[in-house]
C-alpha cells in the first residue's frame, strides 16, 4: 500500500516537471504571435483601410462629378430639343398663316364699347372662357363677359394696383404688384406670390408661346430697366443691353408694357424714350419704332399698351394723339386706328379671332374693335 502511493507520488511530481516547459512554450508562441500581430498584420490593415477609405471618397467624388456631367448634359439636350421644337413650331406658324392672311379694314368698327366703372383705367386681358379682365388705379382687378356683364371681382393680395395682368396657359391669371415687388397667380379664387424681387420692381407682363413669363422691370434708384423670361419663379433670361453695351430700355419707373410676336420676337413699348424697342428671342436688337410722321398727330410719340396678332403685326398705343399705331413684323408702319372716338388710350389686347380691346384711360370704357377682314 505504501510502496504504492509513493509511486504515485513519484509519477505526480514527474508529470508536473513535464507541463512546464509546454506552458512556457505556448507563453512564448502567443508573445510572438502578438508581436507579429502589432507590428506587421494590424499596420498593414490599417494600411489596406485607408486605402480603401481613400478609394470610396474618391469614388463618391467621381460619382457626384458623374452625376454633375449627367445633369447638365440632360439641361443641354433639353436646351436643343426645345430649340427644334420652336424651329418647328414657328415652320407650322408660318404655313397657317400663309393660308390664313387676313387684310386690314378701310375703316376699323367699333363693336362694343364697355364700361368698366374705373375712374383710371388701365389694363386689360381677354381670356378665353370668362371674357376680359381689367384694372385701374385701385387694388380692384374685375372681370367681364364679352357683352360687357361683371363676372367676378379679385383684391389685390397687397391693395397694391396692378402695374399689368395677363392670363397663362392653364388659365391663371397674372398681376404685378410695385409696391411690394411680387407677380401674382390667381387661379381657383386663390391668390399666391410666384416672383418676389430685390432691388427691382415689376412693371409689366407677358406670357409667352413656350409658356415662359417675361416681366419688364426697373431698378430701385430708377436708372435701370429690364426684361428678364421666368420659368415658374426660375430665371432664364436677362435682356437688358445691346451688342455695343448700351441700354436698350431708358431707365426710370413709367410702364414699358411688352408683348412677344408670332416670330418670337419681344416686343416692348418703352414710354418714355418714345419708341417700341423689338428684340429677338435671344435678346438682340431688331429695330426700334419711334413713329410715323403725320400731320394730324402732332403730339409726341408716347406709347403705352402694345400687342400682337396672329398677322404678326404689332399694335401699340399712342395715348396723347387718341390713336392706335400698326406695324407689320419688321417695324414698318401700315395704318393708324384713329376712327373709333378713341380717347387717352392705355392699355390693350386681341381675343383669338383679333379683335382688339383697347382702355380708354379718363372714361373707364374698354372699346371693342375690329380692324381685320
Amino acid at each position: 500500500m505504501t510502496k504504492y502511493m509513493i509511486r504515485d507520488k513519484q509519477h505526480t511530481s514527474s508529470k508536473k516537471k513535464v507541463q512546464c516547459p509546454n506552458r512556457e512554450f505556448t507563453r512564448e508562441i502567443i508573445h510572438r504571435d502578438t508581436e507579429e500581430l502589432e507590428n506587421k498584420i494590424l499596420p498593414n490593415y490599417e494600411e489596406i483601410s485607408k486605402d480603401l477609405e481613400n478609394k470610396i471618397a474618391n469614388l463618391d467624388g467621381q460619382y457626384k462629378k458623374l452625376t454633375t456631367d449627367i445633369s447638365n448634359q440632360r439641361e443641354e439636350f433639353h436646351k436643343e430639343i426645345d430649340a427644334i421644337f420652336d424651329k418647328v413650331e414657328l415652320e407650322m406658324i408660318g404655313i397657317k398663316e400663309q393660308h390664313s392672311i387676313r387684310e386690314l379694314l378701310d375703316e376699323p368698327e367699333l363693336l362694343e364699347t364697355i364700361n368698366t366703372g374705373y375712374k383710371k383705367l388701365c389694363n386689360v386681358a381677354y381670356f378665353d372662357d370668362e371674357g376680359i379682365w381689367t384694372s385701374g388705379d385701385t387694388g380692384i382687378i374685375r372681370c367681364f363677359n364679352i357683352q360687357g356683364v361683371p363676372q367676378k371681382t379679385i383684391n389685390t393680395k397687397g391693395n397694391d394696383w396692378p402695374r399689368d395682368l395677363v392670363g397663362d396657359k392653364n388659365g391663371a391669371l397674372l398681376y404685378s404688384e410695385w409696391l411690394s415687388r411680387t407677380v401674382n397667380k390667381v387661379q381657383n379664387d386663390q391668390t399666391e406670390v410666384i416672383i418676389t424681387l430685390q432691388g427691382w420692381h415689376p412693371l409689366n407682363l407677358c406670357v409667352s408661346t413656350s409658356g415662359d413669363l417675361l416681366v419688364t422691370m426697373h431698378s430701385d434708384d430708377k436708372s435701370k430697366a429690364k426684361v428678364v423670361r421666368y420659368s415658374g419663379s426660375t430665371v432664364k433670361q436677362t435682356i437688358q443691353f445691346d451688342d455695343e453695351g448700351q441700354s436698350l430700355y431708358s431707365g426710370n419707373s413709367f410702364f414699358k408694357y411688352i408683348s412677344e410676336n408670332r416670330n418670337l420676337d419681344i416686343c416692348v413699348a418703352d414710354w418714355k424714350a418714345g419708341a417700341v424697342v423689338v428684340v429677338n428671342q435671344a435678346g438682340q436688337l431688331r429695330f426700334r419704332y419711334t413713329g410715323h410722321p403725320s400731320p394730324t398727330k402732332n403730339m409726341p410719340f408716347e406709347p403705352r399698351g402694345i400687342t400682337t396678332d396672329s398677322q404678326s403685326c404689332i399694335l401699340t398705343v399712342s395715348g396723347k394723339n387718341h390713336c392706335i399705331h400698326i406695324l407689320d413684323t419688321d417695324g414698318q408702319f401700315l395704318r393708324y386706328i384713329d376712327n373709333c372716338d378713341l380717347k387717352d388710350l392705355w392699355g390693350l389686347c386681341v381675343d383669338s379671332i383679333d379683335s382688339l380691346f383697347v382702355c380708354e384711360y379718363y372714361t373707364g370704357n374698354v372699346k371693342k374693335i375690329k380692324y381685320l377682314k
